[in-house]
C-alpha cells in the first residue's frame, strides 16, 4: 500500500539496501511525528532525489521518526522549547522509540538507514528523562 504522499519509480536501484529491479517509492509531502508539514523533495530543494524499495520506505519512516524525536529531546535537555514538554507528546514519543527499537530487535527490519543501539540509548535516555522529572 503507497501512502498518498509518496510517488512511485519504474523499477531501479534502492538508496537504501541497494536492491535492483525493484518497484521504488519517495516520500514527498507529509506530516512529521510531531504532525508538522515538511517537504523535502520539492524540485527546488532537492538536488538529487532519493528512492526506497518498500522495506526501506518504513524504514526511512522510522528514521524520520527517530531523528524528530532526538531533535525535540535535544532540546528539551537543554531547556529549550520542545515539543516533547507536553506530557502526551514524550509519552508518545516514548512508545513510538520502544516499537522501533522492537522492530529492530525482532529483525522485522534488516537496517540499512537506522542504527539499533542509537535507537536504544535515545530510548533509555528518554525513560531516564522521564523517571529524573517530576511528574
Amino acid at each position: 500500500m503507497m501512502e498518498a504522499n509518496a510517488t512511485a519509480a519504474p523499477a531501479g536501484k534502492c538508496d537504501g539496501c541497494g536492491a535492483t529491479d525493484v518497484p521504488l517509492m519517495k516520500i514527498s509531502l507529509g506530516r512529521d511525528f510531531f504532525g508538522r508539514v515538511y517537504d523535502r523533495l520539492s524540485p527546488s530543494a532537492d538536488l538529487s532525489p532519493k528512492w526506497y524499495c518498500d522495506r526501506c520506505s518504513v524504514e526511512k519512516n522510522l528514521q524520520r521518526d527517530f531523528r524528530d524525536i532526538k531533535g525535540e529531546f535535544e532540546k528539551l535537555t537543554k531547556g529549550a522549547a520542545s515539543a516533547l514538554g507536553q506530557a502526551d507528546q514524550f509519552e508518545r514519543a516514548k512508545l513510538r522509540l520502544k516499537e522501533i527499537a522492537a522492530l529492530l530487535a525482532a529483525d522485522a527490519l534488516k537496517p540499512s538507514l537506522l542504527k539499533p543501539d542509537e535507537v536504544v540509548a535515545l530510548a533509555r535516555a528518554v525513560e531516564t528523562h522521564r523517571a529524573a522529572s517530576p511528574a
